[in-house]
């Protein structure tokens, strides 16, 4: 409720003065809001309003996925850094700092400890699975175009549910796996009709994204017990770490001396620098922003959000980069997204059921 203001009614008529009573002159009038409460933009100290907030985050979520996706494309395949390993290794060196630093500093989350060997063992199994998705995936960039790159990405939960099934042996409805249908129908089209096919790029995409879902499932089995499970922040606080030591070795081996090619690359081309320090602060922004909208939302509408992420970075990754796209490879992207809306909103009907 808007708080009410005190107004003093003065006397223009002297005869009204002697018959009015002091209680009389007292009148509560509430206040005009002003522009900026009637729309619900700001509150009391021009702090942003919950709504606002969220929007923001979300909006950040956006614009971080994206921006890491075609930041990637341009430094390995039109800047002609050719080095996709090392450059794994540098997004996870930069999560690893910009990690420690927003729980140890900043307190964004309380800080978690892992507590056995045992436990040290599952979060090592997760992050070799990590290194394996992350690595394929931009490692694809250098040969399939983003938008390409999104469309099997979409299809993550058809290799969850595989996964899911395999390893738990957890069988979905009738109506989940129905609704997988249009995801494998669609990524065919996509396939089918993709002018700058490469079997190469699309066998290791396939492979990060059967990884990212792999992660998932692997997850949800290694930290069961409660005292094991580590808050999406603080596991990757230690996952980072980890990553970037198991890559340095394969860095080594398949790209050669690329620390000392990169410096002296950036010795006639400071330009580098830029691309690669901002190119890792992105890759760490789409990990905190992916906690945050969870954190402000739900992990449904993470998933949602998900699918619009997809569609949004495979047009602007052919705005910018122009690459030729066909009106069926279109119409199987679309036709995927559109699976994952239904196999989601089957998935909740049917936990829904279950309860």
């Amino acid at each position: 409720m808007v708080e009410a203001q005190k107004w003093t009614r003065r006397m223009s008529n002297p005869r009204l003065d002697t018959a009015a009573t002091a209680d009389d002159h007292v009148l509560d009038i509430p206040t005009i809001p002003t522009a900026e409460v009637r729309n619900g933009i700001y509150t009391f100290g021009s702090h942003p309003t919950p709504n606002l907030l969220t929007a923001l985050i979300i909006a950040s979520w956006f614009m971080s996925n994206t921006g890491v996706l075609l930041l990637n494309k341009y430094l390995l395949s039109f800047y002609g850094y050719r080095y996709p390993i090392f450059l794994t290794m540098l997004h996870m060196l930069s999560c690893a700092s910009y990690s420690y630093m927003a729980i140890n500093f900043l307190e964004i989350v309380p800080k978690q400890h892992i507590l056995s060997k045992k436990q040290f063992f599952k979060i090592f199994a997760l992050c070799a699975i990590f290194c394996f998705s992350v690595v394929c995936g931009n490692t694809s960039l250098r040969y399939i175009p983003v938008s390409f790159n999104q469309a099997i990405g979409a299809t993550t939960p058809l290799f969850t549910a595989i996964f899911a099934f395999i390893i738990t042996c957890k069988k979905e409805s009738v109506k989940v796996y129905f609704a997988l249908l249009p995801v494998v129908f669609g990524i065919v089209l996509a396939t089918n009709s993709e002018p700058l096919f490469n079997l190469f790029g699309f066998l290791v995409c396939i492979g990060s994204t059967a990884g990212r879902a792999l992660k998932s499932v692997v997850q949800g089995i290694l930290l069961t017990n409660e005292a094991e499970k580590l808050h999406s922040m603080n596991l990757l606080l230690y996952i980072a770490p980890m990553a970037a030591l198991i890559l340095l070795p394969f860095s080594l081996y398949n790209e050669g001396n690329v620390a000392r090619i990169t410096l002296e690359k950036a010795r006639t081309d400071s330009f580098i620098i830029l691309l690669l320090i901002g190119n890792a602060t992105v890759a760490y922004l789409v990990n905190l922003t992916n906690f945050l909208v969870t954190k402000h939302t739900s992990a449904l509408t993470l998933q949602v959000l998900g699918n619009a992420k997809a569609a949004l970075a495979a047009f602007v990754s052919v705005m910018v980069f122009r690459n030729p796209v066909t009106m069926t490879g279109v119409t199987g992207f679309a036709v995927t997204i559109m699976g994952i809306v239904l196999y989601s909103e089957a998935k909740k009907r049917s936990t829904i059921t279950t309860y």
